[in-house]
């Protein structure tokens, strides 16, 4: 005991420590930093500084970000989660132009930002942000009207000829982008319109798109938007392969649902994602996406004749997945017309037994809905996660 008792973490290797270290919060390193010389050289390895989340951290300010980038944050950086204070009593902003560009020239290898209740209208545009990014998450962020703008690229208005409309979508079409974000996701930023959703157009990178109680997104607004030719060629969001829309706002609050603007088609669009209130108009013109392969369904009530209504038209489906969802079973006939079935049913619940039968009643419907797709899709994988069946009080 003698001996050991003489060890301590000097004796470690530095490469055992830092993944000793790796398990603290942000915080917590910045605390172990101030240990000694060299676990203040440890804590500042890049590899404790690749997944950074500073929602954890409360009371944060201005000084305390810039002193995180001036001293930890560096090239090692690939994902950094931040959280504003649009819901905090302080209020303001300091996600400043300032500091986005200093991210942007330290961390050149940023490819995921999410923020969180981030006031951005300060900014001018989203091409302040870091242009290696590749997925960008907002949720309950405020944004200005032409944050989501790319400005073309400087030209001499000098001797230049004139050209027409036609050559300069040929130009621009052809021209890098220079905003490199593929994935855009919004959650609950109220401020989000159909503005936005026409400025995203000239993504030339952008292929998935998730709007989530982005309610004043109208259906007009996305069938503007919907990949179709025209006169130049393609239009619209032509590069988008995935588009997931869900509207989970309060019982009786009515509105447009957006994913009604999917009826004139959309070309290109491969995987289709529909949650609360805009799953059933979603799922009545889902037949008119013509490159449709998948279609996910999640936090919704169904009814059965719905669902096959709707999902025989969808022949070239490769995978049907229902995530939470409530399946409503068929009304019972009147008396005197169900013929045969109540004898069946009968027959059921006497092979089985009355408990046996009572528990086995939801999984049994959602066995039958199962081979009835099965049928009219075979070639479709289907996937059922966390759903139940409404049962009728009486």
């Amino acid at each position: 005991m003698d001996v050991f008792s003489t060890y301590n973490l000097d004796y470690l290797p530095e490469n055992i420590l830092i993944d000793v270290l790796s398990y603290l919060s942000v915080r917590e390193l910045v605390k172990a930093g101030r240990v000694c010389k060299k676990w203040r050289r440890l804590v500042k390895d890049q590899k404790l500084w690749r997944l950074v989340d500073l929602t954890t951290w409360r009371g944060m300010t201005s000084r305390i970000l810039w002193v995180l980038l001036r001293q930890y944050l560096g090239c090692g950086l690939r994902c950094l989660r931040l959280e504003g204070l649009l819901l905090s009593v302080r209020g303001g902003t300091f996600v400043s132009e300032a500091w986005l560009k200093a991210l942007s020239a330290k961390c050149p290898r940023l490819s995921k930002l999410y923020l969180l209740h981030a006031d951005l209208r300060s900014l001018p545009s989203c091409q302040l942000l870091p242009p290696s990014l590749k997925v960008l998450e907002l949720q309950g962020c405020e944004l200005p009207l032409g944050f989501f703008n790319q400005h073309p690229p400087p030209s001499s208005q000098g001797n230049a000829p004139a050209t027409s409309s036609v050559q300069q979508k040929e130009r621009s079409r052809d021209a890098p982008s220079g905003i490199s974000i593929e994935c855009l996701i919004l959650k609950n930023v109220p401020s989000f319109k159909d503005q936005h959703l026409q400025s995203l157009t000239s993504w030339e990178r952008l292929s998935r798109l998730e709007l989530c109680d982005t309610f004043r997104v109208t259906a007009n607004g996305l069938r503007g938007c919907a990949a179709k030719k025209g006169v130049c060629g393609m239009e619209g969001l032509f590069r988008l392969k995935y588009l997931g829309m869900s509207f989970t706002a309060r019982q009786g609050y009515q509105r447009p649902m957006a994913s009604s603007g999917l009826g004139s088609g959309w070309l290109g669009l491969q995987e289709l994602s529909l949650g609360g209130k805009e799953v059933l108009p979603g799922l009545l013109y889902a037949s008119r996406l013509k490159d449709l392969k998948r279609l996910s369904l999640k936090a919704c009530t169904l009814g059965e004749k719905q669902i096959v209504h709707n999902c025989k038209k969808l022949r070239d489906l490769h995978r049907l997945e229902f995530l939470d969802v409530v399946f409503q079973p068929q009304l019972c006939p009147p008396e005197g017309e169900d013929g045969g079935e109540g004898e069946r049913q009968e027959e059921e619940e006497t092979a089985g037994g009355d408990n046996g039968s009572n528990e086995s009643k939801p999984d049994q419907l959602i066995q039958n809905l199962s081979r009835s797709l099965a049928v009219l899709l075979p070639c479709c994988t289907l996937s059922f996660s966390n759903c139940s069946v409404q049962t009728n009080p009486d």
